[in-house]
């Protein structure tokens, strides 16, 4: 199989359970809740997403086989005999693509697999962290996993944290939903987690360091 990656870069994780964490950020194309071009906005099942997933010409971006992909991850690595080499599969939505033959790609090189994901589409095996990131009206198939990080707040009954809460997850985040109300959402997320321990709050690290 042939994978198309939009970008692929060395930072930090910026937000949810391992916010300051380093890792290689593997950006695949395409998603299914949105075309993630501005014209198509107005049908978009997730209408708040700032992220750019359209084509191959982002930095590192391209074509690749499954060996392929998992050496360029590994090159970006300052040094893997330092910290435990960790890929942040995210798009767009990376299980259109993400498929055991690339897992183990990865994890032949001593890589450990996160991936960031709308929760539409089930997993395949042996991933090592799963976070799922519901999406108001879209059916959410991955009821289980590492880490649930809820955009908030969000109108549609359909997104409201009650809805989440018995899920078995390990980590319950709720992020603030970024835009021009982002100081008045970041107080309701704040209030919201204060009333119901259950939720942390995730803070978008990197945007506030200025980096990707």
């Amino acid at each position: 199989m042939t994978y198309k990656v939009k970008e692929i870069f060395y930072s930090l994780q910026g937000e949810g359970a391992q916010a300051g964490r380093p890792a290689v950020f593997c950006r695949f194309t395409g998603c299914n809740l949105w075309s993630g071009r501005a014209e198509d906005r107005h049908k978009a099942i997730c209408k708040f997403c700032d992220t750019d997933f359209v084509g191959t010409n982002g930095n590192n971006g391209g074509r690749y086989e499954a060996e392929s992909l998992a050496a360029r991850v590994l090159s970006l690595w300052p040094d893997p005999s330092k910290g435990q080499p960790l890929v942040i599969c995210t798009g767009g939505e990376p299980l259109l693509q993400l498929d055991v033959a690339l897992i183990e790609a990865f994890h032949t090189k001593n890589i450990e697999v996160a991936v960031e994901t709308n929760g539409t589409i089930l997993p395949p095996p042996g991933i090592d962290w799963l976070c799922v990131s519901p999406k108001a009206t879209a059916e959410l198939v991955v009821t289980s996993g590492d880490e649930l990080k809820l955009v908030y707040p969000q109108v549609e009954p359909e997104a409201q944290p009650e809805r989440f809460e018995k899920m078995p997850f390990r980590k319950f985040f709720l992020q603030p939903m970024d835009g021009p109300d982002l100081e008045e959402n970041s107080q309701k997320t704040l209030a919201y987690c204060l009333e119901n321990p259950q939720w942390n709050m995730s803070i978008q690290v990197h945007k506030i360091l200025g980096i990707e």
